[in-house]
């Protein structure tokens, strides 16, 4: 018989907490209050108290959490923020979103996450924000980053979207940063039944801004102090949260187990294993390797049944909706039209600039890594890695 490894699958885990899960939400229905109830205050009380911020606010999703966190900043038209330019393109449309403009700097090719050696040459007079993403659930180095922040009086907001419960130097991400956006796609290490985010801060004042700027920009019921948005975090989804959240170490020590068995068995020299700092306790959102022949591993583990992912495929700066053609294909020639201003002069890069970004979509393939994965599992998929030639 066969041994199948799909890519990711949530029944382990939800097998295990069903009973938890069945209760949250009997209780949502019991109590018939949806929006902004006691299941959310709950729930972002609990998120700060494990994070170790001072205050959550839960959203809608990731995006919205960064898209919030900026405007809260004050970061809008004319601005740059910093950003890595291989990230997942969410961390790039809050940016543009707000009518500022991403400076895109090249990751550490062993981490893949933003070289704090690169980011003070991107500096202008109009940068006021630096933005690290803690891709695949491995912390950036944020000692050096923090400090040219404070250095150049830049806020930062950090991108934890992949990161739940990753440990930089003893400390969890989220609390580095002004504020830090986290998603609860339901493929997150803390994973909604739906979509869902939330915001960390220990800034009082900001955290009541963004608190009102997702609730249309309300302080109180009918009393608007902001032109804001629709962006809570559902009754429903918080509670689920609440029910999953004393189990997320628990799962995160299994994936880091897991990892440790494929950065051990895959011998492969053919293959590029990630790379892990000594100041970093990833929780391996994504466990992802690098091949030059990356489509043809991807077809050979997909012949033995082994669900893989690319994650990305195309870096940004050469995504469609950020060049010229998004432009000619809206009918727009003109960027002075409405809708059309940041489509390209935001990303004025080209095929070429930015190689490294380049380098990890041609070559970067993401293999099973999930909670409930069985050994035989995982040793099936080194099998096939270390046989692929």
């Amino acid at each position: 018989m066969s041994i199948q490894v799909p890519f990711v699958s949530f029944r382990p885990m939800e097998q295990e907490l069903n009973s938890e899960l069945r209760a949250a939400f009997d209780r949502v229905l019991t109590n018939s209050w949806y929006i902004l109830g006691k299941e959310d205050a709950a729930f972002e009380e609990a998120f700060a108290r494990y994070v170790g911020a001072d205050h959550c606010i839960g959203c809608g999703n990731g995006l919205d959490a960064l898209i919030l966190s900026l405007k809260a900043l004050g970061i809008g038209e004319g601005d740059e923020v910093i950003v890595q330019s291989n990230t997942y393109i969410a961390t790039v449309l809050a940016i543009t979103y707000v009518g500022a403009s991403p400076v895109l700097v090249e990751p550490d090719i062993r981490t893949y996450n933003i070289d704090p050696a690169l980011i003070e040459k991107a500096i202008t007079n109009k940068t006021k924000a630096i933005m690290p993403v803690h891709l695949y659930g491995q912390p950036c180095d944020m000692d050096p980053i923090m400090e040219i922040a404070r250095r150049h009086g830049l806020k930062v907001v950090e991108d934890c979207a992949q990161a739940h419960g990753a440990i930089y130097k003893n400390n969890r991400v989220g609390t580095f940063g002004d504020s830090a956006g986290f998603s609860f796609y339901p493929g997150k290490n803390l994973g909604a039944l739906g979509d869902g985010g939330a915001v960390t801060t220990s800034d009082q004042e900001l955290a009541d801004r963004i608190r009102a700027l997702a609730n249309y920009g309300s302080d109180y019921k009918y009393h608007f102090i902001y032109q804001g948005q629709n962006s809570r975090l559902d009754e429903l989804q918080a509670a689920l949260l609440a029910a999953k959240l004393p189990e997320l170490d628990r799962m995160n020590a299994e994936r880091r187990r897991i990892a440790q068995k494929y950065l051990e068995g895959i011998t492969n020299p053919d293959i590029i294993l990630p790379y892990v700092p000594d100041y970093a306790v990833p929780v391996w959102h994504i466990f992802a390797i690098r091949s030059e022949r990356r489509d043809e591993l991807a077809e050979y583990l997909k012949e033995r049944e082994i669900g893989t992912m690319m994650h990305y495929p195309i870096p940004i700066h050469m995504q469609e909706c950020y060049s010229e053609a998004a432009r000619i294909r809206a009918g727009h020639d003109d960027a002075s039209l409405p809708g059309c201003e940041n489509l390209h002069d935001n990303l004025p890069y080209s095929e070429g600039d930015l190689p490294l970004a380049e380098e990890i979509s041609r070559t970067q393939l993401s293999i099973p890594m999930y909670y409930g994965m069985t050994d035989e599992q995982v040793a099936h998929v080194i099998e096939a890695v270390n046989s692929f030639r």
